[in-house]
């Protein structure tokens, strides 16, 4: 049976009155049940059986599987609508172009044909939509016999480049699918890939190479499998030049603000790198032109990307000794609901870990209380990593708060789930740092004895400063603060300067 429940749960309360009035004009008898249908799954309250109880008696099952479907087809038709309505309009009026274009041709009017196609042609190419390109091109070349004033040469030309380029957006979106698939994929698949091997020659293989004609959307795709490397090897600081003189060469695009969700999306990539790279100021820079596109448009894009952007900006707050506005950002923004869970939930142990690092364990306490779901239901809205990061600031939270049964417990359930994954991908040090945590739960005061300060400086595998995880070293000075008996957020900052001092 088809889900209804879990495709209208999508709806904003908006898309809800919408749609009501839309099977109100839709209806042509009075007594269709398919907008009480609708707002009894709306509502949420009553499970399939109650429902069709509440509509039909127990021997029209048929009849309720069939308003069921009517149902699915219209919300189908309501969707595809709006869709059509809140779509950029260029490509449907290309395609209108074309289709009135060809009605021409078979009536034989060629010149009035042409003109349509030249203008269509002119505005596909401001736009780099090479699929519509190719149809103007094919019928250009098509009917060229029947318009003696067209050179057909030149026009075979232009359906030469623009085919390599469609061919080109075409292979970049498949390594785009294949490595996101890869990234999803079980660990051990995940471990044994070798990302710098696997672009250099998919690269090689499909000839695919920087240049002036390809697409907004594709250089976002390449820098977004560039970006996927570094989030896998957590070496940012390798990809950062190839993102910078990537975007130097996407700003001098006549096309740029024709394709300006991609241009936003890699404005965050680029931020969100050298943030990675503890470049605050310059992470900062690309937040303010990512806002400024965000607004143009009539904010076209605001609402999709303000979540992320917000986020990101919060977290060079705080690591730039700016805390007290970094949690006034993302404080401000957990009031509303939002739909994108995943950055909801990232804001949320972002805030829980500034709380912590300012020292305000009842405020971070308060908010894990918000994690109520499992460890499973998390890992499928936001991966892994980020469970294995909820789970880490728990356990540090609950020893500051001297939870002891609670801190027993998370460290051998966080044992039992993630010793044997975090084997697997070579994240061994987190085990380690584990260790350390529970040694130092269990006896405070051998964390300042030089054995214990020995130790730490031989278990880990240091990766130079300006390359380590800005993370990681969030977690390292947990552990540091409590050896040196100083405030957390002061080490933190200490730490992270220090890497700057380098880069």
């Amino acid at each position: 049976m088809i889900n209804l429940n879990e495709i209208i749960s999508t709806f904003s309360k908006d898309e809800k009155l919408l749609f009501v009035n839309y099977l109100e004009k839709k209806n042509k008898r009075s007594d269709t049940k398919n907008i009480a249908l609708f707002k009894l799954l709306a509502k949420n309250e009553l499970g399939s059986k109650a429902v069709f109880l509440k509509l039909y008696n127990k021997t029209q099952k048929d009849a309720y599987h069939a308003l069921r479907k009517r149902l699915h087809l219209s919300i189908i038709d309501f969707i595809a609508n709006t869709s059509l309505e809140e779509e950029n309009s260029i490509d449907m009026q290309l395609i209108k172009h074309i289709l009135a274009s060809r009605t021409f041709l078979a009536r034989k009017q060629y010149k009035v044909a042409y003109k349509i196609l030249d203008k269509a042609e002119v505005i596909a190419s401001e736009h780099l939509l090479f699929p519509i390109l190719n149809e103007i091109y094919h019928t250009k070349i098509q009917y060229a016999y029947a318009n003696p004033s067209i050179e057909i040469d030149s026009v075979i030309e232009k359906f030469k480049i623009n085919q390599k380029n469609y061919f080109l957006e075409d292979q970049l979106n498949i390594v785009y699918a294949k490595i996101r698939q890869i990234i999803a994929q079980d660990h051990h698949e995940r471990n044994s890939l070798d990302f710098e091997n696997l672009l250099e020659n998919t690269f090689k293989d499909y000839n695919i190479s920087l240049n002036d004609s390809m697409s907004f959307k594709s250089l976002y795709q390449l820098i977004t499998i560039v970006s996927l490397s570094a989030f896998v090897s957590k070496d940012y600081y390798k990809i950062e030049p190839f993102l910078v003189k990537t975007y130097q060469k996407l700003k001098q695009y006549k096309s740029k603000e024709k394709q300006l969700y991609y241009h936003i999306q890699v404005l965050y990539l680029v931020a969100n790198t050298f943030f990675r790279n503890k470049k605050f100021t310059e992470s900062i820079e690309y937040l303010e032109l990512m806002q400024a596109h965000m607004l143009k448009q009539n904010k076209k894009h605001n609402s999709a990307f303000k979540l992320k952007h917000n986020l990101l900006l919060a977290l060079n707050l705080n690591y730039s000794n700016q805390q007290t506005e970094a949690i006034t950002l993302l404080e401000t923004l957990l009031l509303k609901k939002h739909k994108d869970i995943e950055t909801v939930l990232d804001i949320s142990l972002s805030l829980a870990m500034y709380y912590i690092q300012a020292q305000d364990y009842k405020k971070a306490h308060t908010l894990f209380k918000s994690f109520y779901h499992t460890d499973n239901y998390y890992e499928t809205k936001t991966g892994k990593e980020w469970v294995i990061k909820k789970n880490l600031v728990e356990i540090i939270l609950h020893i500051e708060l001297e939870n002891i049964d609670l801190v027993d417990s998370r460290l051998l359930s966080f044992k039992r789930n993630y010793s044997s994954y975090l084997k697997s991908i070579n994240q061994k040090r987190v085990i380690i740092y584990l260790q350390f945590i529970e040694a130092y739960y269990k006896n405070p005061e051998s964390i300042k004895t030089e054995s214990f300060i020995n130790k730490i400086e031989h278990a880990f595998v240091w990766v130079e400063a300006k390359r380590e995880d800005i993370f990681v070293m969030s977690y390292f000075a947990w552990l540091k603060s409590k050896m040196e008996n100083r405030s957390l957020y002061t080490v933190t900052l200490e730490l992270v300067t220090k890497a700057q001092s380098v880069n």
